[in-house]
């Protein structure tokens, strides 16, 4: 009933080319829309061992807006060394936007590796696998089939770890210079390292309750943190409740009104005080932004220091 429905068998990739440069290479330039029609692109002009310093490019092409694209063709298991020369090839040719790394048996970590490549560069990558098969007698046919190429989605998630990786730079580097203002007033923050987190804090001579510096992007702050750790939300509220009864002369101290918050959703409470309306973002204020964080710093901890010995 089916019997004009033939089998697809797979055929040696080396009984078809026996040679990867003179046989596989020479085919693949000649019918270089093997690779259009599976990939979506528009690649003409194809030519063979084009030089790039002392090395070759197996195959190079145009796009369709006329820009080079580099080819690098492998018929065994993907390895380092052809990578690195599909890199070298693409950062030496001029132009260059698009990359492609043909090969037999694509390994996981150059599959991620290339998926890394499109989250992290303007470049796109592909990474392609060759085989060869036959219906019945018929003559043998390539198959290729993409395994990793560009797309908007990598391009994002990339976009996403640089920023993420841009503002964990810049909060290093906002706190390392507070620290060291920081350091001029008081020791409470004299044993912290600048960290990367939007915020880094001091023990309060007291397990659980803690001096931090918030800073976000367009404003700073200082406050008291109290979370003495699994179970101790009535803990932490008595505490909160006790400073606030003595809310008029520690904002006395002070010099100014503070923010005693109930955390909603969460065990922790805090005495706090936004104190500049410059966060990291805001480059060119840093060093007034720093006076300002670390005088309040002093202020609040002084404040607060005789009140936590009396609950103490």
């Amino acid at each position: 009933m089916h019997e004009h429905v033939g089998k697809i068998a797979k055929v040696s990739l080396r009984e078809v080319w026996k040679h990867e440069a003179a046989d596989f290479t020479s085919w693949l330039r000649d019918n270089i829309d093997v690779i259009n029609d599976q990939l979506g692109l528009h690649l003409a002009n194809a030519e063979k061992e084009q030089p790039v310093g002392t090395f070759n490019v197996d195959l190079t092409a145009e796009d369709a807006d006329g820009n080079p694209v580099v080819i690098e063709n492998q018929l065994e298991k993907s390895d380092h060394d052809h990578l690195g020369k599909l890199i070298t090839y693409l950062t030496n040719v001029d132009e260059t936007k698009t990359a492609i790394w043909i090969v037999s048996d694509p390994r996981p970590e150059h599959i991620k590796a290339v998926s890394w490549l499109n989250e992290s560069t303007e470049v796109s990558f592909y990474l392609v696998k060759v085989e060869a098969i036959r219906i019945g007698v018929s003559p043998a046919a390539a198959l290729l089939t993409l395994i990793v190429g560009p797309s908007a989605e990598a391009r994002a998630v990339g976009e996403r770890k640089r920023e993420f990786k841009e503002r964990h730079e810049i909060r290093h580097r906002f706190w390392t210079g507070l620290l060291k203002e920081a350091k001029k007033r008081s020791s409470l923050h004299a044993g912290i390292s600048p960290g990367y987190e939007n915020w880094i804090m001091a023990g309060a001579g007291w397990r659980g309750l803690g001096y931090s510096y918030v800073t976000r992007e367009h404003d700073g702050a200082v406050e008291l943190y109290i979370d003495r750790g699994p179970g101790s939300d009535d803990e932490n509220l008595s505490i909160l409740t006790a400073l606030k009864a003595n809310r008029e002369s520690i904002e006395l101290a002070f010099d100014g009104p503070l923010d005693w918050q109930e955390i909603p959703g969460k065990r922790a409470c805090r005495v706090k005080a936004v104190v500049s309306a410059k966060g990291y973002r805001d480059e060119e204020s840093w060093p007034e932004t720093w006076v300002a964080m670390a005088d309040a710093m002093t202020r609040l901890e002084g404040a607060l220091r005789p009140e936590l010995a009396k609950l103490k």
